[in-house]
């Protein structure tokens, strides 16, 4: 088996055990354990709270103590005894509890893999930039079939889906014990501060990437509530239109939307080299308001399923004109000294900071528009698009940038 096929298999795993649940996770937690909006809107900040100090504490452990590929072993085996309990409860104090564990165990694997991939190609004498995009693409992927299998086999509301994840979290954390050695550094001494990318916090100091980080952060709360409720609204269709496409196969419909992902990515390069942050930014933004106004204004039958359809199109290019390209600002706009910690400030406010806000905050939103067990989704997803507008409209007036096209010459992934 060559080494580019088994890290291939690696990456595959760990987002298809990711997208066993997550997407699901909304829907069930409204449905099956009739959780309250506030109750869903806090578990989901778990994922927010896991980001935020996880990722460098096992960071720190896999460059001094623990061979990467092992650690990822191991958290992965841990990881599948807590979504194995996580199938068997009911109530919401132990379910937070439960989820707050077992994303402290899988988040930081994300950067692990990236970790363990990059260290045994670069071994292996092989280009990272130019191999590891492609074998990075599987992890889109294995998000996707994990998707479609759940639905299919109907276990969106089941905790049958928690069990499927576990199989497959034990099963990789076995396999990566069987994946050459990463050895420990010898050389880097980053404090814990830095591996936070607290020292990046210098950067502040300018204007122009105090905003940019601000603005991050503020839009890191849109990606949390696309993952908390897109499930949960397909499932309040249920009674209306039972036999809908959009009801019986939601995590179907739903992965429209990492597909497009796949396919805006491509665009990135051009879009960023033509146009500069700030339009790719706004594109960003714009699309994020549209797509959920056009949840807002969607159903699961005729032109409404097509609101729903190009809702998850759309997706895509909201996803990654943030994600992506805000990366690779931070990139071609820092110094070497920060670069490194910028990059993990970036993260730290968007998928952490951004995520607490916005699992906490639209939790709120939902049952302050929820009378009698009824959601008026209409209103909740026109505010929703309504703030990520607003917040549009500000970075417009705000962020001061003249583009350069020369700055970005290679754009990766």
């Amino acid at each position: 088996m060559s080494i580019k096929f088994r890290l291939t298999v690696l990456n595959f795993f760990e987002f298809f055990v990711f997208g066993a649940w997550l997407i699901s996770l909304g829907g069930y937690l409204g449905g099956q354990l009739q959780f309250s909006g506030a109750q869903i809107g806090k578990i989901f900040m778990t994922l927010g709270i896991a980001s935020i100090v996880m990722p460098a504490i096992v960071g720190i452990i896999a460059d001094k103590y623990i061979n990467a590929q092992k650690l990822f072993g191991m958290l992965h085996i841990l990881g599948a005894g807590f979504l194995y309990y996580l199938s068997q409860v009911n109530d919401y104090d132990t379910f937070f509890w439960i989820m707050l564990g077992y994303l402290m165990l899988y988040m930081p694997t994300i950067g692990l893999a990236n970790a363990v991939s990059y260290s045994i190609l670069d071994d292996n004498k092989y280009d990272v930039i130019k191999v590891f995009p492609p074998i990075r693409v599987w992890g889109t992927i294995g998000f996707i079939v994990a998707m479609w299998a759940v639905d299919f086999l109907e276990w969106t509301q089941s905790p049958y889906q928690f069990y499927f994840a576990a199989g497959f979290s034990l099963i990789l954390g076995i396999y990566s014990f069987t994946l050459p050695n990463v050895p420990l550094s010898i050389s880097e001494n980053k404090s814990f501060t830095e591996r936070l990318g607290l020292d990046a916090f210098a950067l502040f100091k300018d204007y122009k990437m105090a905003v940019f980080f601000i603005f991050s952060m503020l839009l890191g709360v849109v990606l949390q509530i696309s993952n908390a409720w897109a499930s949960e609204f397909l499932r309040s269709f249920t009674e209306s239109f039972p036999d809908s496409f959009a009801v019986k196969r939601s995590n179907i419909l739903i992965s429209l939307s990492q597909i497009s992902e796949t396919v805006f990515i491509l665009t990135i390069p051009f879009f960023l080299k033509r146009f500069g942050i700030k339009t790719v930014m706004l594109l960003s933004m714009f699309a994020w308001a549209l797509r959920f106004a056009l949840f807002g204004i969607g159903n699961p039958e005729g032109i409404g399923l097509g609101f729903l359809i190009l809702s998850m199109v759309i997706y895509g290019m909201a996803f990654d004109f943030f994600n992506i390209s805000g990366s690779l600002y931070v990139e071609t706009e820092t110094s070497n000294k920060y670069r490194s910690s910028a990059q993990g400030l970036f993260i730290l406010l968007t998928n952490g900071v951004g995520a607490l806000i916005g699992g906490y905050t639209s939790g709120l939103i939902v049952d302050y528009y929820t009378n009698d067990g009824f959601r008026d989704w209409t209103t909740i997803w026109l505010v929703f698009a309504g703030y990520a507008l607003i917040l549009a409209i500000l970075f417009w007036l705000i962020f001061k940038y003249k583009h350069n096209p020369d700055t970005i010459k290679n754009v990766t992934h």
